[in-house]
């Protein structure tokens, strides 16, 4: 497939302090992709970096196959054929509809402006809408605007900068789907930056989680799910709850509620001395009828999927002790109920703690 964007090396230093550590990224023409991480992860720094608002310190970006960035060679921003859209949109609110979109090609003659307008008004549909300010139009329509001010000079990239957080839960949804439907049949090649991980599955071919200014993992995000790269991706994810575990010879893991066995090929010579958990997902979890108690409720939530529960082990102060473990059952059981829960026999997914 064709390399739309290329980025080796990328780092970013601001105030002597560095922001963003060797990044490296790939995507080919037409991927949308998700970009997570926790609060001042430099999610925002990366993508202002991409856009030309920020001036890398070290590495090279790519643009397709003519624009190549480098610090000692670099790109004002309105020369990087970059469209941006920005959380709270950045509309002109003196300026109406129609005007807001043409801001972005001023310099095009009137009749090529006529057509572009009148493409993105029906494409993003914006019809009878061109002559209102956007006080008067509600937050959907405003992003749309937003969106197509970004499309207007026909960028070979879009970036987003957590488009859906100023929109309406009940909306959220359906604005995603229909903005990604858009994008698709455009080709259109996306970055988007967010805290929400649920938007990234609904929205997003691929996904890339940053920690500390480096992106620790990139792939499809049901990859992601099923194998992260390390805790600090599973943990951000919340693929599911942590447990201590510990190997008891024989390939076999013991942990607070019962022993798991293990192939002996994934089991190295120091396993024994190394402090290790177990990422462990609900839908691996089961009551058990045969074993005495090893849990007990700590809280009840009510989701859609039945109740939800933290459980905590029996066992106390002990080095494979756990306080939150999250369980789902359709069943109701009260606050401190003992329950006797086993592991599933699944593909296990273990980190080291040292």
């Amino acid at each position: 497939m064709t390399k739309l964007l290329k980025i080796n090396g990328l780092c970013v230093n601001l105030q002597d302090k560095a922001i963003i550590s060797d990044v490296n990224l790939t995507l080919s023409k037409g991927d949308i992709l998700g970009l997570v991480g926790p609060s001042g992860c430099g999610k925002t720094t990366l993508l202002n970096t991409i856009a030309g608002f920020i001036e890398q310190t070290q590495g090279h970006i790519l643009i397709g196959n003519s624009i190549n960035i480098t610090p000692e060679k670099n790109i004002p921003p309105q020369q990087r054929n970059i469209g941006m859209i920005f959380q709270d949109y950045a509309l002109f609110p003196h300026i109406n509809v129609e005007k807001n979109i043409l801001f972005g090609i001023n310099k095009l003659d009137k009749h090529e402006k006529k057509i572009r307008l009148k493409h993105l008004v029906n494409l993003l549909e914006l019809t009878n809408l061109e002559q209102r300010f956007p006080h008067q139009i509600s937050g959907g329509q405003q992003q749309r605007v937003a969106i197509a001010r970004a499309l207007a000079p026909q960028p070979k990239l879009l970036l987003l900068d957590e488009p859906f957080s100023n929109i309406d839960a009940r909306l959220r949804n359906e604005l995603m789907l229909t903005m990604r439907s858009l994008l698709k049949n455009l080709n259109m090649t996306a970055i988007f930056v967010t805290h929400n991980k649920d938007e990234v599955f609904t929205f997003a071919d691929k996904i890339a989680v940053m920690h500390q200014g480096t992106i620790l993992q990139t792939d499809e995000p049901a990859k992601v799910c099923q194998q992260p790269s390390n805790w600090q991706v599973a943990d951000f994810l919340q693929l599911g709850s942590w447990i201590p575990l510990k190997y008891n010879a024989h390939n076999e893991y013991k942990t607070a509620v019962g022993c798991l066995n293990v192939a002996s090929d994934i089991v190295n010579d120091n396993v024994a001395n190394v402090r290790q958990t177990l990422l462990l997902k609900p839908q691996f979890i089961e009551l058990s009828t045969s074993i005495p108690n090893n849990v007990r409720v700590v809280h009840i939530s009510v989701t859609e999927q039945g109740y939800h529960y933290l459980l905590s082990s029996l066992i106390e102060n002990n080095e494979l002790s756990f306080e939150k473990l999250s369980f789902y059952h359709n069943e109701l059981f009260p606050i401190d109920k003992k329950l006797a829960i086993t592991i599933k026999p699944h593909e296990l997914v273990i980190f080291d703690t040292d």
